[in-house]
């Protein structure tokens, strides 16, 4: 089974080779490297940039802008915050020119804490991406979905935010990639460089099969009927493992959705699970205070006030500068398994 950064890989090799694509770009991006975590190793089109996060997101608006598909990346998320002003610009890009230019590009970049990054390596991308109108924002939590939403991200006419969790990129998933060989000691001889001189290395890809996730479309991890997470990224995985304790223990049920996209969101799921529940927790690692899991149980409480059996919840990140690179201090900063069980047994406790 592929990993995360296996996974990416092949998508945009599958994307420059099948789908249009001209250009992936970015800092190490290139030869010899093939990225910080390896998600563009051995890509014919790919290409290292200069250390300037402001040029590679202004080269990927003037791709776009000439017509070209290309996959953009931004090494960390945590430089990305100097080019906000250009990703508003390319988000209202169609809309200012009356439909006359539409912006197909993909900007990835990896987010999120678990790698004991520190200060410069440790941000959330979510609330800040979430607030750029004109974009669509992406966030996997298996291989499987990452391969699928990196499709539908360089087929879509808009521009999309390809978040990837930097805690995932070596995460194996449980299902096959269409095309991808089941042995995963194969997969690693045919598409992953060898340590060392790799100036004769050549990758050799699997049949690799179009499969594509829709855009605001979640899933439903685990089903229950006491209370309802909603919930995405490394999270996503963290809140299944909880759920599955609980129920183990015989103690609750609880309905886990991975929403898979941020913005359009699948918000026709999450008020069916809550309708069946009653209660909801909306869980990430972002920062708490202006997050998007605020916005959510801001909308459930208005479109679902009389079917609540108790108050929605949000579980995030603490209100921080950055996060520290002790473990300690890094798993005091975001949401843990022990938090989350915590706080899912306050819920139901809750009377209405």
């Amino acid at each position: 089974m592929a990993n995360m950064a296996q996974a990416i890989r092949m998508a945009l090799h599958y994307g420059e080779t099948h789908l249009g694509v001209k250009d992936i770009f970015g800092e190490d991006v290139g030869e010899p490297m093939g990225g910080v975590f390896t998600a563009t190793q051995g890509l014919k089109t790919s290409w290292n940039t200069p250390l300037d996060e402001r040029g590679i997101i202004g080269m990927a608006i003037g791709i776009g802008l000439a017509g070209e598909r290309c996959v953009a990346e931004i090494q960390f998320c945590d430089y990305i915050f100097n080019t906000i002003d250009l990703l508003k610009v390319a988000g209202n890009t169609l809309w200012s020119s009356n439909g006359q230019y539409p912006l197909s590009i993909v900007v990835m970049t990896p987010v999120g804490a678990g790698i004991h990054g520190s200060l410069y390596h440790s941000h959330s991308l979510d609330g800040w991406a979430t607030r750029l109108p004109g974009w669509k924002v992406v966030m996997p939590s298996t291989p499987l979905d990452a391969y699928g939403l990196m499709l539908s991200a360089i087929e879509d006419p808009n521009p999309v935010l390809f978040l990837k969790s930097k805690a995932l990129m070596r995460v194996r998933g449980a299902e096959l990639i269409p095309g991808e060989p089941s042995d995963e000691k194969k997969l690693k001889s045919m598409i992953d460089a060898p340590i060392g001189d790799r100036s004769q290395w050549k990758p050799q890809w699997p049949q690799l099969e179009k499969f594509m996730i829709p855009i605001g479309q979640g899933k439903v991890l685990c089903e229950g009927n006491q209370i309802t997470v909603v919930t995405y990224g490394r999270h996503a995985l963290l809140a299944h493992k909880v759920a599955e304790d609980l129920l183990k223990n015989n103690r609750l049920s609880i309905e886990v959705i991975d929403l898979r996209s941020l913005y359009p969101y699948d918000w026709a799921l999450i008020k069916k699970s809550i309708q069946k529940t009653g209660r909801v927790l909306f869980l990430n690692e972002d920062t708490e205070v202006t997050n998007f899991g605020e916005h959510l149980a801001y909308r459930a409480t208005q479109e679902l006030f009389y079917e609540l059996l108790a108050r929605p919840r949000v579980l995030a990140g603490k209100q921080l500068p950055g996060i520290g690179l002790h473990p300690n201090l890094e798993e005091a900063s975001v949401p843990s398994a022990k938090d989350i069980q915590k706080i899912l047994l306050e819920i139901a406790e809750e009377v209405p």
